[in-house]
């Protein structure tokens, strides 16, 4: 292979589009690395974020992808989930570049593929008990054999009691359980709506319908409190969509306190940051579902990391089927029977649709319910 020119960073810009942030990296070749930050809620500041990095960036080679994300990452006291927001597009970009001046898919670049095609699952929803299960057949025909959901009823946090609370739970996640067959996976997401106590409980009653997976039974600040839930519930604990390194991840896994890591490739470092997690994650036997969700740019990463691993699991997936993700790119990954078809093309295998980036900023509007007392809930 003939040795590539040296290019250098020439520009960044950011894109607030929808609900999400993209970021195009400009080099001076012409070539234009795509990536997107993570911060569910906080766009601005992360959009403030990168820009505050950018004046390191100009100028660089953009293939030292470690080096430029080691240097951002150490050159302040304090980090956070806007910092690694940050970083993550940044690094994501970067690898796209990558791709893209070397003629070869991102996975080729960090080991190769070890599968072509990448299995998901869907989210299922449904404001009645009869909608959710409607909504979980539809998906399930659509070909999905993994549906996720949160087995409460949309005004959960006014039930007056514990009991009520979790008795709606289970007929819920029964409900479906029922209805879909115990050929299709079922994966129930707590969404830290509990804390150790309750979701014990309610895990205790949910082992009879075998979930795939229990995640976030509770907010993930406390790995060995997560640990106790995972000891007394016989159900694999999932959890790590909110953490930011891999410091974050080597404690829950050294406390053998889940069963799957969730690292957000928007938020953890990137692929290179989660790269790292699934090979610490590996040595422990535990497999990897990466958290997803965001833009299809998110999922064009998650899946070049999914190819390239080999403890991968499953892969969040919302669907892009509808306005606006359907909009965004031009070659979608193609979805066949719930698998994401591994795409061969350069980079992050795909390419942005300039016209949809018209498309306006839509912010997640802050909130969280208030319980039947008046306390603050969990969202």
């Amino acid at each position: 292979m003939p040795k590539l020119k040296q290019t250098k960073i020439e520009n960044l810009e950011t894109i607030l589009w929808d609900r999400w942030l993209l970021l195009k990296i400009y080099c001076e070749d012409g070539t234009i690395g795509i990536g997107e930050a993570g911060v569910h809620g906080w766009q601005r500041p992360t959009q403030t974020m990168i820009k505050t990095m950018e004046p390191y960036l100009l100028g660089k080679d953009p293939s030292l992808i470690e080096h430029h994300l080691q240097w951002l990452y150490r050159s302040s006291h304090f980090m956070g989930s806007v910092v690694q927001g940050a970083l993550s597009a940044i690094d994501i970009a970067l690898w796209d570049i990558k791709g893209k001046r070397l003629q070869v898919p991102v996975y080729d670049l960090i080991a190769g593929k070890t599968r072509d095609k990448v299995r998901c699952y869907i989210h299922v929803n449904g404001d009645t008990l009869d909608n959710l299960v409607k909504d979980a057949v539809d998906k399930v025909n659509k070909g999905f054999t993994a549906i996720r959901f949160t087995p409460y009823s949309p005004n959960y946090y006014m039930h007056k009691s514990l009991s009520e609370w979790i008795n709606d739970a289970v007929n819920r996640v029964g409900a479906v359980k029922e209805t879909v067959g115990k050929d299709v996976d079922i994966c129930i997401e707590i969404h830290r709506q509990m804390n150790p106590a309750e979701s014990i409980v309610l895990g205790k009653k949910l082992e009879k319908f075998s979930p795939f997976f229990y995640e976030d039974p509770m907010l993930p600040d406390s790995p060995s409190a997560m640990k106790e839930i995972k000891d007394q519930c016989n159900i694999p604990i999932a959890t790590g969509e909110r953490f930011t390194s891999i410091f974050d991840f080597q404690q829950l896994l050294e406390l053998n306190a889940t069963d799957y890591i969730r690292p957000d490739l928007c938020l953890a470092s990137g692929i290179t940051g989660c790269k790292k997690i699934s090979a610490m994650a590996e040595a422990k036997h535990i497999k990897v579902i990466p958290h997803n969700p965001l833009s299809p740019v998110s999922t064009a990463a998650c899946v070049q990391l999914d190819a390239s691993i080999p403890n991968f699991a499953l892969q969040e997936y919302t669907g892009e089927s509808e306005s606006p993700k359907k909009d965004l790119i031009e070659n979608p990954i193609v979805l066949d029977k719930g698998y994401l078809i591994v795409p061969d093309e350069v980079g992050l295998g795909i390419t942005l649709n300039e016209e949809s980036l018209e498309t306006p900023e839509n912010p997640k509007i802050l909130d969280t319910p208030l319980g039947y007392d008046g306390s603050v809930q969990d969202k």
